[in-house]
């Protein structure tokens, strides 16, 4: 079956890793609409469009929208979507009655526009790690990053104590040998407050690092509040060199010069949001898997 590769211009960097790859048309109107168009012809093929929606989430979503419609409106054999950094995936269940699971709205809404199989690192709503999964009826790849952070940090902390924050990215931990998790309990939403922000009300290690390298891990940083607390309490507790290592690093509000101030050597993260962190190339956890 015949193959085509489509790359976005929000992911023109993918470009050089698949050679003979189309580049799709997309454009902004005066009132701020999006405009895409596919220059390829689709029909009976199997189609992989490469596409980021960070930064401005919200337009390239639509974008996305637009492109995977347009698309299978051409009756392709399959069409593959890769995002690395998948947008609203926090929002995965229901804290308080009658909120929107923004992760299945955005999941369901692909596969109703035709996708066959959504491609994406470290994916927040997945806990197990790499593998296949489905949400909201959509099939869905998941990659890893962890082993790669993890090879880039060793050399320069050998024997360090591997941790992720919370037991939400536990796997990723767990990916050397006796990783270790902790403990994490968020408080709810401020009240009177615009902001959907849950505070952290207690962090706590509960294993032993005094005197030794650590490295934390998680599958994104935000604002950093998490990682923050993380490195303050690990550092209280006596660790010697703190690695901070994150898939999705979004440093929101300044959050690299705040790890760094709070204790942390070094801050690594991978290109699926480019930063000055970004050490590993998501293109190459790719061959062999799409």
């Amino acid at each position: 079956m015949a193959k085509l590769v489509l790359v976005s211009n929000t992911a023109e960097d993918f470009s050089a890793s698949f050679p003979g790859a189309v580049m799709v048309e997309t454009r902004i109107f005066p009132d701020g609409e999006s405009y895409a168009r596919i220059p390829a012809e689709c029909k009976g093929k199997d189609v992989l469009v490469i596409h980021r929606c960070y930064p401005g989430i919200n337009d390239n979503l639509i974008a996305l929208f637009q492109i995977t419609a347009a698309i299978h409106s051409q009756s392709p054999n399959s069409l593959r979507i890769l995002v690395p950094y998948l947008p609203y995936a926090r929002m995965d269940k229901m804290v308080k009655e009658g909120e929107a699971v923004s992760a299945d709205i955005v999941c369901a809404i692909l596969k109703s526009l035709g996708c066959t199989e959504l491609i994406t690192v470290d994916c927040h709503f997945i806990k197990e790690g790499a593998g296949n999964f489905q949400r909201a009826g959509l099939k869905i790849k998941n990659l890893t990053a962890a082993d790669a952070l993890l090879a880039y940090i060793k050399p320069k902390a050998p024997g360090a104590i591997v941790t992720s924050p919370d037991a939400g990215a536990s796997y990723m931990s767990a990916k050397a040998e006796g990783g270790k998790s902790m403990k994490k309990v968020r408080a709810d939403y401020d009240k009177g407050s615009a902001s959907a922000y849950r505070k952290i009300e207690k962090l706590e290690a509960g294993f032993c690092v005094k005197g030794k390298d650590v490295v934390i891990i998680d599958d994104m940083v935000s604002t950093g509040s998490t990682m923050i607390r993380a490195v303050k309490v690990l550092k209280d507790a006596g660790a010697k060199n703190i690695f901070c290592a994150a898939t999705h690093g979004l440093f929101l509000n300044d959050a690299i010069s705040k790890l760094k101030a709070a204790g942390a050597s070094e801050v690594v993260a991978t290109d699926s949001i480019i930063s000055t962190a970004s050490k590993i190339s998501v293109a190459k956890l790719l061959p062999g898997v799409v």
